[in-house]
């Protein structure tokens, strides 16, 4: 079912859409898995912003308990022509007693399967480089997308081509203010 409720068979866990009396439960989670509050407060500014697509920023629920989060929200991609929104996913959590059991991999793998059923081009994540290929994702700059700073490494700046993904799909990332706020 797409964007509906789905379960790990491995660790079963209930992968859904986050819900308003979720949030303070993920900025729990957030804040654990980093260990600091910044990307927590990215949650809530991104959330805040028009940037946030509510079908994509997806929890993890285990016994009624929140322990994984994923959300994916809309940067711009600056190229020939107008600027044109693709995603970017940012942050990817999970509790840490919890972590590297597949949560993680599963609510990167259904938002993937969302984002893909919307049309969505491509999907950029700026993360581990070991961590990310395992879903498809590969060097940005090898499918003509630049980084918003030309410093930060070709192994960690990634992007995974979706079905409505076409070759003309390219430029300079630009992330929204919540990005630069945190």
């Amino acid at each position: 079912m797409i964007g509906g409720d789905r379960q790990n068979a491995t660790t079963h866990p209930l992968i859904r859409a986050e819900r308003p009396e979720d949030h303070k439960a993920i900025a729990r989670v957030v804040e654990a898995a980093f260990g600091r509050p910044s990307e927590a407060r990215l949650v809530e500014l991104v959330r805040a912003s028009e940037h946030y697509v509510p079908e994509l920023a997806l929890v993890a629920e285990d016994g009624g308990a929140i322990r994984g989060h994923v959300m994916f929200s809309y940067c711009w991609l600056n190229g020939e022509g107008a600027p044109r929104r693709v995603l970017c996913m940012a942050p990817v959590s999970v509790e840490p007693p919890y972590q590297r059991n597949g949560i993680g991999g599963k609510l990167i793998e259904e938002g993937l399967h969302i984002a893909d059923a919307r049309g969505e081009p491509l999907v950029h994540v700026l993360g581990h480089a070991a961590y990310y290929p395992r879903f498809g994702f590969r060097s940005a700059r090898s499918l003509g997308i630049e980084p918003p700073d030309p410093s930060i490494p070709d192994g960690v700046f990634m992007a995974k081509p979706l079905a409505g993904y076409h070759p003309a799909v390219r430029g300079r990332i630009e992330y929204p203010p919540a990005f630069q706020e945190t």
